[in-house]
């Protein structure tokens, strides 16, 4: 045969899809639906999955969500499975950072890792940051308003019972790769310890609030008790123990445990504001400002982390 311009077949059961025949044929073809998932073309651009992601951010609260999205400049995006993620860009002196947000379905250490694995599976961020509220159990340095930065974590809640009902608890410590260690080093030797944070435009009558480094005490317990044995627990088993929440273990647990997929495993780092301080007050009274200044914790941090 010779001099075919066109298309030739031979035998049964050919089946032709995006084809066109003829010397000057083209083939337009459209691009496939996805029903819901329109956040790509009407709140920002759609993950590009050849690009470095930066910083992964995880909360748990609507209110830790929305003061990173705002702190930040995040939009929107809805994955095809039905996966909410806020991504986009922010610039600091040496250089642009991508970075992707979620929101974790509940509390908890279970849930923190579930939206960790979304976050790798669909970005591979090199930093994790777990960002919102906490509760103070430090009187002098963790007062509500405060925020706690943390790169060591205690879970506590491994422990035995003996037969005559006494609980011996037995702490896992675990520590942030050096690098997150040196950043955090660099912000606090730069701005003081603690950093002193006064009102930022545009919101000029917000509460100054000082930022702390310091451990993070986590467990699936939610703390409402002065007199909690685990407080006690927790200032015996490291004086610097200066928070407490549901996720920092869970957090720690999965960093580990991810190095087995690679050479690069991710950093990862604690902001924790303080909304009450773990007693029979504890309530929702703060979360907004809490986690507002986490969230600003976070912006002021990237330089330092990435």
């Amino acid at each position: 045969m010779k001099n075919n311009r066109g298309i030739a077949s031979r035998g049964d059961n050919n089946n032709f899809s995006n084809n066109a025949v003829g010397e000057h044929a083209r083939v337009s073809v459209t691009a496939p639906s996805y029903g819901t998932d329109t956040a790509a073309a009407t709140d920002g651009e759609a993950a590009d999955p050849t690009a470095t992601w930066d910083v992964g951010v995880v909360t748990i609260l609507s209110e830790e969500l929305r003061s990173v999205v705002d702190e930040l400049g995040l939009k929107r995006f809805k994955k095809p499975g039905g996966l909410y993620f806020y991504q986009g860009e922010h610039t600091t002196p040496e250089s642009t950072l991508r970075i992707v947000a979620t929101q974790t379905q509940s509390q908890g250490q279970r849930s923190a890792m579930a939206a960790l694995e979304n976050l790798r599976r669909h970005y591979d961020p090199r930093l994790w940051a777990l960002v919102g509220v906490g509760g103070g159990i430090h009187d002098e340095h963790a007062r509500i308003g405060n925020v706690i930065v943390s790169t060591d974590v205690v879970y506590y809640e491994n422990r035995k019972i003996n037969p005559r009902g006494n609980v011996r608890r037995r702490g896992e410590h675990r520590q942030a790769p050096a690098a997150v260690v040196h950043g955090v080093n660099a912000f606090f030797a730069e701005h003081g310890t603690p950093a002193r944070v006064g009102p930022q435009p545009p919101a000029p009558a917000m509460e100054e609030f000082e930022v702390y480094p310091g451990v993070i005490g986590s467990g699936e317990a939610v703390i409402a008790d002065r007199e909690s044995d685990i407080r006690d627990y927790l200032t015996g088993y490291h004086e610097k123990v200066l928070a407490v929440d549901m996720e920092a273990g869970g957090l720690s647990q999965y960093w580990q445990e991810n190095s087995v997929h690679g050479p690069a495993n991710p950093g990862w780092i604690v902001i924790r504001g303080v909304s009450d301080n773990a007693d029979e007050k504890k309530g929702h009274g703060h979360h907004e400002r809490a986690a507002r200044n986490a969230a600003q914790i976070l912006r002021r941090l990237l330089p330092y982390l990435c």
